[in-house]
């Protein structure tokens, strides 16, 4: 049933089952997102078909393939974008969903990586085709996508502005590649942001607020600039200024990863192993590993991403 983070409970559960085009994976750690706080709440349950258990990425060893799999063997070390069922021993995942941990990553902060990098690159790349010499303004430039975001567009040539709420936070953007540092609890980030691109504003938003900013993020959109929306923090329901929306030629757009169908997600998989896997192996990009904690106690994990401390990933490990 929903409820606290207390609601969360180890117990054992029927092994999944493995159709023809998944395999199982042994899991090693599993990425800890907001998405699960929501789901855990009653707010945000899982598509249809998909496992009733949170837990939206992980790492681990291939145990077995379904019969059409190909490309990859049993014993392969790997991490994969789920639509649910992550926190567990194992999980079956579709093959497409599938990456290979990347040279230089461990087994277990290699579960930090395929949520966040997929929705960063559909999102910023993708979708709002963000290039070089643009300005990308990042709410939550600490949390994990956060810190992913700010290195992917930093390896653009992008210049990066975030939001995060204390001092600590902003100095860990700016070692990540930030520029403009905006404490929201204590400046307006539509003013910093003008000052600090002499009033143009910004190209690309990756906003995890929602309602709240909406009125704001329009305000701080440079001309032809394009907003997405990737997260409801701030609430749902809000008023568009269309009129200042036409004025600047923006476009918003919000979009979710999780329910999208299997081929866009195996296109998104499949993007960011060809772009964002050889920038990780090169040790350009790195996963930012707050905390981890057992399986165990994926209650106190989730108390940790609900405090707002963290800078960067929670994980869990088996």
């Amino acid at each position: 049933m929903p409820g606290d983070a207390d609601a969360l409970v180890l117990d054992e559960v029927p092994r999944p089952d493995v159709a023809a085009d998944e395999v199982l994976v042994q899991v090693a750690a599993a990425g800890v997102n907001r998405a699960d706080l929501m789901q855990r709440q009653g707010f945000y349950p899982p598509p249809p078909g998909s496992s009733a258990y949170p837990g939206l990425e992980v790492s681990g060893t291939i145990s077995a393939l379904g019969d059409n799999v190909t490309g990859w063997a049993v014993g392969d070390l790997v991490c994969a974008l789920l639509s649910g069922g992550g926190y567990a021993e194992e999980v079956a995942v579709p093959a497409t969903q599938l990456l290979p941990v990347p040279d230089g990553v461990s087994l277990v902060d290699a579960s930090a990586l395929p949520e966040v990098v997929a929705t960063v690159w559909s999102n910023v790349f993708m979708t709002a085709n963000l290039q070089p010499g643009q300005t990308v303004l990042i709410h939550g430039g600490s949390s994990g996508i956060g810190t992913m975001a700010i290195q992917l567009a930093r390896t653009v040539g992008a210049r990066i502005a975030v939001t995060a709420g204390t001092g600590e936070k902003l100095a860990a953007c700016r070692e990540l590649g930030a520029e403009i540092l905006i404490n929201y609890r204590q400046q307006d980030f539509v003013e910093v942001l003008g000052e600090g691109t002499h009033q143009r504003g910004a190209d690309v938003i990756l906003d995890n607020i929602g309602a709240k900013y909406l009125a704001r993020n329009v305000g701080a959109l440079a001309v032809n600039g394009r907003l997405v929306i990737i997260g409801l923090q701030g609430g749902v329901k809000a008023e568009l200024d269309l009129n200042m929306l036409l004025r600047k030629c923006g476009a918003v757009i919000a979009t979710s990863l999780r329910g999208r169908p299997s081929a866009e997600k195996a296109a998104i998989v499949a993007a960011v192993r060809e772009h964002v896997w050889p920038l990780i192996e090169a040790g350009e990009v790195k996963p930012i590993v707050h905390r981890t904690f057992p399986l165990a106690r994926a209650a106190d994990a989730h108390r940790e991403l609900e405090a707002g401390t963290n800078i960067g990933k929670v994980l869990l490990t088996t």
